[in-house]
């Protein structure tokens, strides 16, 4: 090529990212902070160490991180299978349940199809649905801070190919009741793929939510999934799974990363639900403090809705919100903000939650604003 022929070729073109992943907005995970006087509420993480068992069953595989795992992930499949009431065939693992939704969306939306779900949710849901190429809805929650199932079923066109339930919700704690979701389903089509959200569900108490095992048994279209991240406490371990049918099971685990879940991560997860007992103790102390602060907010005039999750929700408008993360942050107490929706505080221990309320009804005025 000539020196002439060399000026007048265009610019090298460098690599350049999707466009789907250059407009998508970063999942923002809850704040960190290592100092001891900080109270980290902002990732409705569990505030107790894993359980020993737990803890034993990791130490043990260490020693073995030199070899991959078990990709199909057999014996934690088979033992969800048996704590659930299932096959294993019927069981599908991921790095969290976000990394099943992930293998969710991927397995079922082509570009263009459609996911609904309620909003405010999860914040990875309209990440997720972007990302493959699929086309979120939003559907507002309704004045109760739950999921508006008509407004949902509306919204469903020839393009949805999934639904997004998350009960309780993430970030409001409201539950949907049995009873509106079974409605709900009778209304869907059964080629649209109902995924139950229940990252939450140990918090919930028994009947405030839907028997979601009971429903799936009923609708081929349902879908549960579930984590060990939240009452397990094994969020740094990132283990997840779906409850499907054995064929779309089959497709969501040919969707996954391979090796996605590490072997330390599927033997803590089978030594947490032998831990059952222990666990359900600890969840019961969580229960305790979560109405023993709701009481107390009620009575310093803050509105909650009542939360069946690890966590507490205040709407607040942006005035409202940015007055209560100010005076959080002011006292080291990190919670999570939602522009323009609300606040999410994370139940803790007992004296991290006494830090909360003396800060709360400290500035009792605010809730009236």
């Amino acid at each position: 090529m000539t020196p002439e022929q060399l000026l007048a070729a265009p610019a090298t073109a460098l690599p350049a990212l999707r466009a789907a992943v250059t407009g998508l907005p970063a999942y923002v995970p809850g704040r960190r902070s290592l100092g001891a006087d900080i109270a980290a509420l902002a990732s409705n993480e569990s505030h107790y160490e894993p359980l020993p068992a737990a803890t034993a069953a990791v130490a043990a595989a260490a020693g073995r991180m030199n070899r991959y795992p078990d990709m199909a992930a057999v014996e934690l499949r088979e033992r969800i299978a048996r704590h659930v009431g299932v096959t294993a065939e019927e069981v599908a693992v991921g790095p969290g349940s976000v990394g099943v939704l992930q293998q969710i969306i991927t397995g079922l939306c082509d570009a263009g199809d459609e996911v609904v779900f309620a909003w405010r949710s999860f914040e990875a849901y309209p990440i997720l649905v972007e990302l493959a190429g699929a086309r979120p809805v939003r559907v507002p929650l309704d004045d109760a801070e739950g999921h508006d199932l008509d407004a949902m079923a509306a919204a469903v066109t020839g393009r949805t190919r999934v639904i997004l339930l998350c009960t309780p919700n993430n970030p409001t704690g409201v539950p949907i009741s049995h009873d509106r979701l079974e409605a709900f389903l009778q209304s869907v089509r059964s080629d649209v793929l109902v995924v139950i959200d229940e990252a939450y569900v140990e918090y919930a108490d028994a009947g405030s939510g839907p028997d979601s095992l009971a429903l799936y048994r009923r609708y081929p279209n349902v879908c549960i999934l579930r984590t060990f991240s939240k009452a397990y406490g094994l969020a740094g371990l990132r283990v997840g799974y779906a409850i499907t049918t054995a064929a779309i099971a089959e497709g969501l685990r040919r969707t996954a990363l391979p090796f996605a879940v590490s072997a330390l991560a599927q033997k803590a997860a089978i030594a947490s639900l032998d831990a059952g007992e222990e666990m359900a103790a600890r969840v019961s102390l969580v229960k305790r403090e979560r109405a023993r602060m709701a009481a107390e907010l009620e009575v310093q005039g803050w509105r909650l809705q009542p939360s069946q999750g690890n966590f507490l929700w205040i709407r607040a408008d942006a005035p409202l919100l940015a007055l209560l993360v100010e005076a959080f942050d002011a006292v080291g107490i990190m919670v999570r903000a939602y522009q323009g929706d609300g606040v999410r505080i994370t139940v803790a221990d007992p004296a991290s939650n006494d830090r909360v309320l003396r800060l709360l009804a400290a500035h009792a005025a605010l809730a009236i604003l």
